[in-house]
């Protein structure tokens, strides 16, 4: 993937605004995390994202909001202090603010269906994670599922396990309440029975916490797709497109791709049929190595046509 250096954030009193290459899509972005927002822990509204976070021993809300040159980030703690370094770097790689939209186009241009996608939307953006093990769960309660019923589950799943925010930790956020569980607190916890969902799911949530804990770095970001999917699928109820949809969404693999997606198939359908699942790892060949963002705009198709 083509990164751009991170610009140094600049701040005020209140917030910090995070650059990016134009142009941006925010309006995409939004949508997407609006879906798929955990309850308790992230809310969108026009024009905002928040959610809380624990991070550098301190624990609070924040909200990201567009302006005219890059992403604003107001950061509301119960002790006031200055802003994790940290926390703007996840924020950097949550909202993929160093892609180069020229140099995916650029790639993208071989296949005359994604370029013209690509024409149309071109500051789609992939849309990545605050916290690499509550992305993975969320992927996991997504499983055979819809976006809807994976929602209403992860906000079970934070109401029963997740610890709640003090009045002073919330900041004044509508819809912030609790933080997302950590591992700790799901690795022996009855997921299966408290969410009445299928043990199997349950256990491939014990099993990733109790990965998280004896590896911490079981999300490295400096390994390639081929090792990082197959570190992944190690795991008890993790398969291709759970590895993947993780390692693209989680770790910006720019490469990743979750060929059985019905939703990439539907986008790919040309009043023929929809394509095999060997049939567009064939034609995907084409995409690489940016696969995952001509993921992201076949998905903004397949949303746009189903949209009335």
């Amino acid at each position: 993937m083509s990164v751009l250096p991170s610009p140094a954030p600049r701040a005020d009193r209140a917030s910090h605004v995070l650059p990016y290459r134009p142009p941006y899509d925010w309006a995409h972005l939004e949508r997407f995390l609006a879906d798929h927002a955990s309850p308790g822990v992230e809310a969108v509204t026009p024009g905002c994202y928040a959610r809380s976070f624990a991070l550098a021993g301190r624990r609070g809300t924040l909200a990201v909001t567009p302006v005219a040159d890059g992403l604003s980030v107001a950061v509301r703690c119960s002790d006031g202090e200055g802003v994790p370094k940290e926390l703007l770097a996840r924020l950097r790689a949550m909202f993929d603010l160093d892609a180069d939209p020229a140099a995916i186009a650029r790639g993208l241009a071989r296949d005359p269906l994604i370029a013209g996608l690509v024409a149309r939307r071109p500051g789609l953006r992939i849309p990545g994670a605050f916290d690499p093990f509550e992305l993975a769960v969320r992927a996991i309660l997504g499983q055979q599922v819809s976006v809807a019923a994976a929602t209403r589950l992860a906000g079970r799943l934070v109401s029963a396990f997740g610890t709640p925010l003090t009045p002073d930790e919330r900041g004044g956020e509508p819809g912030l309440t609790h933080l997302f569980p950590a591992p700790e607190q799901l690795v022996e916890a009855e997921v299966s029975l408290v969410l009445n969902m299928p043990r199997a799911r349950g256990r491939a949530i014990q099993g990733l916490a109790a990965a998280m804990r004896a590896t911490p770095d079981l999300f490295d970001p400096r390994r390639d797709l081929d090792e990082t999917v197959s570190r992944l699928k190690d795991l008890p109820g993790i398969g291709d497109w759970t590895a993947h949809y993780v390692a693209m969404r989680v770790l910006a693999q720019a490469d990743a791709l979750p060929a059985g997606d019905v939703g990439l198939m539907r986008a790919l359908d040309d009043g023929s049929g929809r394509p095999s699942r060997l049939a567009l790892l064939e034609r995907s060949a084409a995409w690489r190595p940016w696969r995952a963002y001509a993921a992201i705009h076949l998905w903004a198709e397949d949303a746009a046509r189903r949209t009335p």
